[in-house]
């Protein structure tokens, strides 16, 4: 019986080789798993200036000692936050993070908040969404409660776009900056986006849609504009913005009549229909003897002096502020950098002598891979880096907390097997059907429509597209839609500052305000100085 099961299984490993030999080796699904590649890719040397080193034993052992060394060295601070900083890259997800190292110094090189002590994960999804927006998570960031898709300021009770149920202000979340001023600190509100857009506008809206930021958009969805307030009309007069120091951004339109003003830049119109100005009356809205200051160029902005402006509101567009690389291309002089606005702002900020409370978003990371356009999107977070790095540089470790984080992903993907230092923006390698596909892609967006050739039934070919090398090429992207999508992963928080080993592990969203309240003392939750 056993020598005829030996036979057996000699037979079916004879069988089996031969089967082997005769197949296709891309039917091996182990091969398939790791491509071969062309032998002349693999004879270059890494374009980076550690490239002989690396090649060492040597490099990589005293590498990793020198990581350890570090980490083992780490002390937690347990000093009270006297100011609290958070930057928020909007769809910054972990591919962003990767390929924009990549784009501004090389694979190895980290970005200035890669180089913090302490690193967690955040759950992005909505109370009724996987996917989240960028309402529901600057609800879950800055307030510490989870909401609704597109709502903001307001607990999971508030229907989308249901006029009356966001007025009831026992569904109403207070945001951190709310917190920090009760608390007799300063906060503010520095962004690339609208000032009355998403994120933002959850350091002090409740509203039942985001995009009620003016009153003819609240009209528009059958509200009555007497009873339910829009974003810039709470940024005006609510129960949170107006208290505020600084406020920074894009956005001039949503404060102005279509009819009845004119921007100071474009001459244009705004979008109210109401036939009031918002910002005349947010400069008449303070106390007698109040100096308060509209700026909407970058001139103005680096001219205000901290010591003698009791609020400043600046708006520099009509819409959003211009992306950094229009700025550079487009000579747009008066345009402030990101670095810039952040601070202007913190020294305005540390007039109060209790500290502060900061908001700052990088918003157009996000907008820039809506559109599929990556080169926007990657230059915008390396332009976010630097304004960290100006925070973390200007103050004190001892003193000052600064969270980074994202409020959501995207569906880009940083893939193939490209050569190490190849352009982040290149091609990767080539398909099956002989046409190069690029490092970056989408899983969805207007990309797919510059991409795929439908009348032919294949791929259009990158190299021979004259404005592959554009700021606003349009990356490819597997399915159309008219705007790429969030991704639903999880994003990272990086800490550094007081407290900031309590941003280690994975939590939900809605645990960061706390946290950060928890290590500056402010709040009516858990507080460091009770501990």
């Amino acid at each position: 019986m056993y020598r005829t099961i030996s036979l057996l299984l000699i037979l079916a490993t004879v069988l089996g080789v031969a089967l082997g030999s005769s197949l296709n080796d891309e039917c091996d699904s182990d091969k398939r798993l790791h491509p071969r590649l062309p032998d002349e890719t693999l004879k270059k040397l890494p374009k980076n200036k550690n490239a002989e080193q690396e090649e060492t034993i040597e490099y990589w052992r005293s590498q990793a000692k020198a990581t350890v060394e570090k980490l083992r060295e780490k002390k937690e601070n347990t000093n009270i936050a006297k100011n609290v900083i958070m930057f928020l890259g909007d769809g910054m997800s972990i591919s962003t993070v990767a390929m924009a190292r990549v784009y501004a110094g090389g694979e190895e090189i980290p970005l200035s908040f890669e180089k913090f002590p302490y690193i967690g994960m955040s759950k992005t999804y909505c109370v009724n969404y996987q996917v989240a927006d960028s309402a529901c998570t600057a609800t879950a960031y800055l307030t510490g409660v989870k909401g609704n898709y597109e709502t903001i300021g307001v607990n999971a009770h508030v229907p989308v776009r249901d006029c009356e149920a966001g007025r009831n202000r026992s569904t109403h979340t207070t945001s951190i900056g709310h917190w920090a001023m009760d608390a007799g600190k300063d906060a503010g509100i520095v962004t690339t986006t609208r000032v009355t857009h998403a994120s933002p506008s959850g350091m002090y809206a409740h509203i039942a849609f985001r995009d009620w930021e003016d009153d003819y958009w609240v009209r528009q969805d059958g509200c009555d504009a007497e009873r339910v307030d829009d974003i810039a009309e709470q940024l005006v007069y609510g129960d949170t913005a107006p208290r505020m120091r600084v406020i920074l951004g894009g956005g001039r339109r949503e404060f102005m009549d279509r009819d009845a003003h004119a921007d100071y830049e474009t001459g244009r119109g705004g979008y109210r229909s109401d036939g009031r100005h918002l910002i005349n009356e947010w400069l008449r809205n303070g106390p007698v003897g109040e100096n308060r200051t509209f700026v909407w160029k970058r001139s103005d902005l680096l001219a205000v002096d901290p010591h003698r402006t009791d609020r400043l509101l600046g708006m520099f567009e009509p819409s959003h502020c211009a992306y950094n690389l229009d700025k550079v291309h487009k000579n747009l002089d008066e345009e402030p950098t990101l670095s810039e606005m952040v601070d202007k702002a913190t020294d305005i900020l540390s007039t109060n002598p209790n500290g502060f409370f900061l908001f700052v978003e990088g918003g157009r990371i996000d907008h820039g891979h809506h559109d599929n356009q990556a080169r926007y999107a990657i230059d915008e977070t390396v332009e976010f880096a630097k304004a960290i790095e100006l925070a973390r540089n200007k103050f004190s470790e001892e003193d000052t907390l600064i969270v980074v984080t994202s409020d959501h992903s995207h569906s880009v993907s940083f893939s193939g097997y490209p050569n190490r230092g190849n352009d982040i923006f290149g091609t990767a390698g080539t398909g099956k059907d002989g046409i190069p596909y690029m490092t970056i892609s989408y899983a969805n967006g207007l990309g797919f429509n510059k991409h795929v050739d439908l009348v032919k039934g294949q791929r259009a070919n990158v190299r021979n597209m004259p404005d592959a090398g554009e700021d606003n090429f349009e990356f490819p992207a597997t399915l159309p839609v008219e705007l790429e999508t969030h991704g639903g992963e999880d994003v990272a928080v990086y800490a550094s500052g007081p407290w900031s080993h309590l941003f280690t592990g994975s939590y939900e969203q809605n645990v960061i305000p706390h946290m950060m309240a928890y290590a500056s003392c402010i709040g009516n939750g858990l507080k460091a100085c009770k501990n």
